[in-house]
């Protein structure tokens, strides 16, 4: 992945707009710090193949940098983005902390992602 360059992911960012895509959103922060102490409160949160319709796409701050897109009934908003990386299918869109990990993800596809049955079981 390489560092947001805003103009560019804003080009890619247009590309969806008036589509229909699936979407990833993703934020963790209690993977890499509840261990280092004990009363911090783990929050995250973990969508995989929502599909959306995409009416505006923007791009603002000076980073890291938030997204939203605005969706027929409202929006979807993430912030604290930092790297990007263009696939011929997908938009990977990421936050990457201090030490490299992990804090959110954003990834818009005309397919639906892999791995479906991969992830948390509320019930569990």
């Amino acid at each position: 992945m390489k560092q947001i360059d805003t103009k560019e992911l804003q080009n890619q960012l247009q590309a969806f707009v008036n589509d229909t895509v699936y979407v990833h959103l993703e934020t963790t922060n209690g993977a890499y710090a509840a261990h280092h102490n004990e009363g911090f409160l783990s929050a995250g949160v973990f969508l995989r193949n929502g599909r959306i319709q995409v009416e505006r796409a923007t791009i603002k701050g000076d980073g890291p940098y938030r997204i939203g897109i605005k969706l027929p009934e409202g929006w979807l908003y993430a912030e604290g983005l930092t790297h990007f990386e263009k696939t011929p299918t997908q938009l990977l869109i990421a936050g990457l902390n201090a030490e490299g990990r992990l804090a959110v993800a954003l990834q818009l596809s005309r397919q639906p992602f892999g791995d479906q049955n991969k992830g948390v079981d509320a019930n569990d």
